[in-house]
């Protein structure tokens, strides 16, 4: 269910830490660049002192979960099952439970109206039946009563499930339930195509497909689509080239014990988290919008 997070021990000198922090952004934003959420929550831990009060009262998303979540485009719903025989279920599990709870609500406070957190918790049967509808898993069935602590994420009747939630994998919950978002709200969209086909697109369309009236629908998707994953490559590449001069710009402070260089050098590798982004998004969104324009071409022939 659950995706390996990539995290690092807050521990030892400055100077291991910020090593920790170029480990953990260069592999999290090639996630994030392949149509993952990045996971920058592990870069804001490690640059901080450890502190064991100050992480259990407090979370922290990642500036990478605040991005999606200010910018949804359709509204999501998550259902939260917190379902839990209290005498069978360990005080640490409960525990748990109670941290995904507060990890939800930054969620909710981030996104604003586009995201609706709906709860269940009681042993009812209500409950035990929408969970059940959901995909989650049920556990602890040979205890007692049937548990569920899972969450599924719906957007426009795309539905994605985190079907069975457990305390070793919390470094990865973060991560895996913006991913989920993210997937449900592109399947939507294509499921729904919402915008109406202009001339650009159009234009671009009869570059990449000089004959449209030739081929069929399913060629010309195909050649679009292409088309959308070489710039996509394309920019990858680029982006990677990014990365790794501003991660050698980083090993060169840090060599000298620079703080200032070593600060420069995360500020850009954060930049081009932000940048990426936003590039391979517009292109998902372009490939989208140029197989719209073909399909109304289509339609229009005569």
């Amino acid at each position: 269910m659950m995706s390996t997070a990539l995290t690092a021990k807050v521990e030892g000198p400055a100077k291991r830490r910020g090593g920790a922090v170029v480990r953990i952004l260069i592999p999290s934003l090639i996630f994030f660049m392949t149509g993952a959420a990045l996971s920058a929550l592990w870069v804001s831990r490690s640059l901080r002192a450890p502190n064991a009060a100050n992480e259990a009262a407090a979370v922290h998303l990642s500036d990478a979960t605040k991005t999606v979540l200010q910018h949804l485009n359709s509204p999501v719903e998550i259902r939260f099952y917190s379902i839990l025989d209290n005498s069978t279920v360990s005080d640490n599990v409960q525990t748990y439970a109670g941290r995904v709870d507060q990890l939800l609500s930054q969620y909710e406070q981030v996104a604003g109206s586009k995201l609706r957190i709906i709860r269940s918790s009681s042993l009812v049967s209500s409950n035990v039946s929408a969970a059940e509808a959901d995909g989650l898993k049920a556990f602890n069935i040979e205890k007692g009563d049937s548990s569920f602590l899972g969450i599924a994420v719906v957007c426009n009747g795309q539905k994605e499930t985190l079907s069975q939630l457990a305390p070793e994998w919390e470094q990865a919950l973060e991560s895996d339930l913006t991913r989920a978002i993210l997937r449900t709200v592109a399947a939507q969209q294509a499921a729904h195509p919402a915008a109406p086909v202009d001339a650009a697109n159009l234009a671009e369309v009869k570059r990449l497909v000089p004959n449209p009236e030739a081929v069929t629908l399913e060629d010309g998707s195909a050649q679009l689509r292409n088309a959308g994953v070489a710039q996509f490559a394309q920019t990858l590449q680029d982006l990677q080239a990014q990365l790794k001069a501003a991660q050698d710009r980083y090993l060169q402070a840090q060599s000298t014990q620079s703080e200032a260089g070593q600060k420069a050098a995360l500020e850009e590798l954060r930049k081009i988290q932000t940048e990426a982004g936003a590039k391979l998004r517009q292109i998902a969104l372009n490939s989208h919008a140029q197989v719209a324009a073909l399909q109304q071409m289509k339609k229009a022939a005569p």
